[in-house]
């Protein structure tokens, strides 16, 4: 969304080098001018002039604040673009925000003043620059947390281990040091933004057994800290990428195992697929196709430790494609057969 330059002094209507306390001053008498309790016949056009006098304020009257906001100049649209690709990333990540207080406000008024609301220009460029807080300014402040996706096979997640990934994140300018603003004029970097998105490469442990939608924490490796305070942790959610062979429901694995018809019929043995390779397995006499037969112990390992769940074979009935003049004989034997004996049982159950 495109935004507008803000020219935050014509608003308090002060020359480019007035000093702080000429700012100071014009902004106190406006504010009284323009409060909405001082406009009481057009409280809504008082309340919108008054935020834009706040904002104007909010920028100037802040020594780093008006030092980016004068470095921005005619370079300030493509800061915008940059501030863009870093709201969306931002968005992606997750929500934040915070609230501006104003002691100034309230000494005009008897109370604590709030603004918000602010424009589009003032939240590209500001919101994240010297924040008027209840705190100190200065004082360490731990850096944000993030989250990635990572993408892992099944088998990944049987045998985890260790994988390298790489990730685009944001990271603090190394060249304005996160202000946005080198030698007063704008950053050539990050164009203002402070920050800029690299490309990292990181060693995952990946634990045995993990699930889709769970996540893994890297320690540090977040948004960076602010004035010495510590790095957040960067959040890895899992996206499971479907296997081409087993379905996974829990910790228990499902495969579908073509079998003929005499195995289910007579039973055998036949070799079934695991995640560790080949094993064999009976197959009893009368299955069903369809039916489930459990191979105990061979699903995936539970994340926690303590064993593993269960792979459950589902028998498929395979068909024989050609048949030999004998081999159809032989089975319309067992056809009539199987018609001989359904009327024999249907008789017997009738006397």
């Amino acid at each position: 969304m495109a935004v507008s330059f803000k020219d935050y002094y014509e608003v308090l209507g002060v020359a480019k080098d007035a000093t702080e306390k000429d700012i100071k001053s014009a902004y106190r008498k406006l504010a009284r001018k323009l409060h909405p309790d001082a406009n009481p016949n057009d409280p809504k056009g008082a309340e919108e002039k008054f935020k834009e006098l706040q904002e104007a304020y909010e920028v100037l009257g802040d020594p780093e604040k008006r030092k980016k906001y004068d470095a921005l100049g005619a370079d300030w649209k493509n800061a915008e673009r940059q501030a863009e690709a870093q709201r969306r990333y931002r968005a992606e990540r997750g929500p934040g925000g915070s609230t501006f207080t104003y002691g100034d406000v309230g000494d005009l008024f008897g109370g604590e003043g709030q603004a918000d609301g602010f424009s589009d220009f003032f939240e590209t460029f500001f919101s994240n620059v010297g924040r008027r807080t209840t705190g100190s300014a200065r004082s360490p402040h731990r850096g944000q947390d993030l989250e990635a996706q990572i993408e892992l096979t099944l088998r990944d997640a049987y045998t985890g281990g260790t994988k390298n990934v790489s990730l685009q994140l944001q990271e603090r300018c190394p060249t304005c040091g996160g202000t946005g603003v080198l030698k007063q004029r704008i950053c050539p970097t990050c164009h203002g933004t402070g920050s800029v998105l690299t490309t990292k490469t990181l060693e995952v442990t990946i634990p045995k057994g993990i699930r889709d939608g769970q996540r893994i924490r890297l320690a540090g490796q977040g948004g960076t800290g602010m004035h010495g305070g510590p790095s957040g942790d960067l959040y890895l959610v899992v996206a499971m990428q479907p296997d081409d062979q087993f379905t996974r429901e829990g910790d228990d694995l499902y495969v579908d195992l073509p079998v003929s018809v005499y195995d289910l019929i007579l039973g055998g043995e036949t070799q079934v697929p695991t995640l560790t390779g080949e094993v064999t397995m009976k197959i009893p006499p009368r299955r069903q196709s369809g039916q489930l037969m459990r191979l105990t112990g061979k699903g995936m390992p539970h994340v926690h430790g303590g064993g593993s769940g269960d792979e459950y074979v589902r028998l498929q009935a395979r068909l024989p494609q050609k048949l030999t003049e004998r081999e159809e004989e032989l089975y319309r034997e067992l056809a009539n057969l199987g018609k001989d004996g359904a009327a024999t049982r249907a008789s017997g159950a009738k006397t």
